[in-house]
């Protein structure tokens, strides 16, 4: 009896223990085993164009989650699963890594992009999966497809640096933004994460879900594009190596941004094949570059506007002197020629424009130094980086003596007198060439931006009074814009081809030929050079700006066709086609897209 006494005694000490004492933490225990708490990814916000068209958005995608904490035998647990849903190799490697560096709590991503057969199977199969659940989630779509994917850019998985920057980004279907604006504005894109409670069995299947808070989606960023416009440019270009701008030169929005060829940004997200990436990486066009902000070129003639600034803005000339054009000139015994073979004759600012004389401008470049030239250039926008909101750009060069000297060369007067045209060691982007060319046409510093609004509410870039008129003389300005009006409608300008064909609206412009390579004095002289025979990769880069109406700017236009040959030829035609899309959608004054197609107006 003293020993039953004193068993029963101890039973009820381990009873009150449990049920008194400890009660309290077992239940908690209990409640813990009984729900399952996790962490939900929050939707990535949607990326739309300046009249609501969706260029990124979401949609539903099943996958497969594994809840380390929920099963006793991970890697049981998955080959288990892998007999049911196959795994590849890389999705072995990834499960592992994040198996290695996450908590038990956080959710591993079996597969995702799962079809109802294969969640079919899975849940026949539960008992056998512990801590293997289906889960919905969301998958980054772009209804635009290429037609935006230099801008937009794309998004993918995070990589080990990304989770150890923030543990948000370890959740199953987190995304970041690998290019364009998913890249620059991934942090307001991400959102915040949810959570969700679920009811769970002893071998981790869901019963029923208790209580699910949402994660706050991601903001909605609104961009300066016309889609349509987009679409009306990417027509015109068709299948040539090249990149066009159209930007509101009142305040930089940019309304079309076009570099072609393009590729599918939606195969980032569930995986680029290996044949797929050798087939970019191999294409010479450079499918993966977006050539407006990343491609470098010589600017040619383009390039005689700001070197006419530089002139008067120094007032090392007016307007008014003239210089003789015999076809070349001869510098340290070097010589130099002009494109007309028998030159101009006397020539001054305008005429030098109109023609687009290089006579005239290696005297204007010698007269003022290439330092005044590259100072101006960078107030103009070229040869600096811009301050838009995409990632990659590039600043493109404005050359000067003490640049050549970091580079152990020394800087002659040929330097200077090539780079007075455009060329040596000049290089702009066709994105600087459109800011530049909106300079020129308003007198402000105008800068581009995409990003027009977020969450409906308007960038101040997008008021025009937020740009400060340049410190450069407005007579100048004047000059420079009536040398530009008559290369496309005077007599003997260099781009008739560029008049539009809207009655009673007038274009400004200037032409431009790029030189990939040397051609040699003689064969120049010979009379036979013919640089449209020559293999594409060595033909010169054809290049176009403008900005329309002539009497109040609206937009500005810049083109560059890569090793198009002839700005006159081929820039030119495209570039009026662009300026006539523009004017007729009229994006910049519009709250709603035109009813009519561009085709329809024509």
């Amino acid at each position: 009896m003293a020993a039953q006494t004193a068993t029963l005694g101890l039973l009820g000490r381990k009873l009150y223990d449990l049920q008194i004492t400890s009660g309290e933490h077992f239940a908690k225990l209990a409640t813990r085993n009984q729900i399952s708490k996790r962490l939900l990814a929050p939707p990535r916000g949607r990326i739309i164009d300046r009249f609501g068209k969706a260029l990124a958005s979401n949609q539903t995608n099943w996958r497969a989650l594994l809840l380390p904490e929920e099963t006793t035998d991970v890697p049981g647990t998955i080959e288990r699963f892998a007999a049911i849903v196959p795994l590849e190799d890389h999705d072995r490697t990834r499960i592992a890594r994040e198996m290695r560096h996450q908590r038990k709590f956080v959710p591993v991503m079996l597969r995702e992009f799962l079809s109802w057969n294969e969640m079919a199977r899975i849940e026949l199969n539960a008992p056998g999966l512990p801590g293997v659940l289906i889960d919905v989630g969301t998958t980054r779509t772009y209804p635009e497809g290429p037609l935006t994917a230099h801008i937009v850019g794309y998004v993918a998985p995070p990589n080990e640096q990304d989770v150890a920057r923030s543990a948000l980004l370890a959740l199953p279907g987190m995304r970041m933004g690998r290019s364009g604006i998913e890249q620059s504005q991934d942090d307001l894109l991400r959102g915040e994460a949810g959570a969700v409670e679920m009811e769970v069995n002893s071998v981790g299947r869901v019963l029923a879900e208790l209580d699910r808070v949402d994660g706050t989606p991601g903001r909605e960023i609104t961009l300066s594009l016309d889609a349509g416009l987009q679409q009306a440019v990417q027509n015109r270009i068709g299948d040539t190596a090249a990149s066009a701008v159209v930007m509101d030169c009142r305040n930089g929005e940019v309304l079309a941004m076009v570099s072609t060829p393009s590729f599918d940004p939606s195969l980032f997200d569930s995986g680029v094949s290996k044949a797929q990436w050798i087939a970019w990486t191999n294409d010479e066009r450079t499918p993966l570059i977006n050539k407006a902000v990343a491609g470098v070129y010589p600017p040619g003639s383009t390039f005689k506007p700001a070197v006419a600034m530089a002139a008067l803005q120094n007032k090392m000339i007016s307007p008014a002197d003239c210089f003789v054009c015999r076809g070349y000139i001869d510098v340290g015994g070097a010589r130099f020629h002009c494109w007309a073979r028998h030159g101009h004759g006397s020539v001054n600012l305008h005429l030098g424009l109109k023609y687009s004389c290089d006579v005239y401008f290696y005297e204007v470049a010698r007269r003022i130094g290439m330092d005044r030239i590259a100072a101006t250039s960078h107030e103009l926008g070229l040869g600096t980086k811009l301050d838009i909101e995409l990632p990659h750009t590039r600043a493109g060069l404005i050359p000067t003596p003490e640049w050549r000297q970091k580079h152990n060369h020394h800087w002659n007067g040929g330097d200077t007198i090539v780079s007075g045209i455009g060329q040596g060691f000049v290089q702009v982007t066709p994105l600087q060439l459109a800011t530049y060319t909106s300079r020129i046409a308003t007198g402000r510093a105008i800068g581009p931006h995409l990003v027009r609004a977020i969450n409906g509410k308007l960038t101040p870039e997008s008021d025009p009074e937020h740009w400060p008129v340049l410190d450069m003389p407005e007579q100048a300005f004047k000059a420079i814009r009536e040398g530009m009006f008559a290369v496309v409608n005077e007599a003997h300008g260099t781009a008739p081809k560029a008049r539009l064909p809207i009655p009673g609206i007038e274009m400004a412009g200037k032409t431009g030929s790029a030189q990939v390579r040397r051609v040699s004095r003689a064969l120049r002289e010979s009379g036979h050079f013919n640089s449209a025979r020559l293999p594409w990769e060595y033909r010169p880069h054809a290049l176009f700006i403008c900005f329309a109406p002539y009497d109040a700017p609206r937009y500005a236009v810049s083109v560059v066709i890569e090793h198009g040959n002839a700005g006159a030829e081929f820039a030119a035609p495209l570039a009026r086609n662009i300026m006539t899309d523009a004017l007729l959608r009229d994006p910049a004054n519009r709250r709603t897209p035109p009813g009519q197609t561009v085709a329809d107006a024509l």
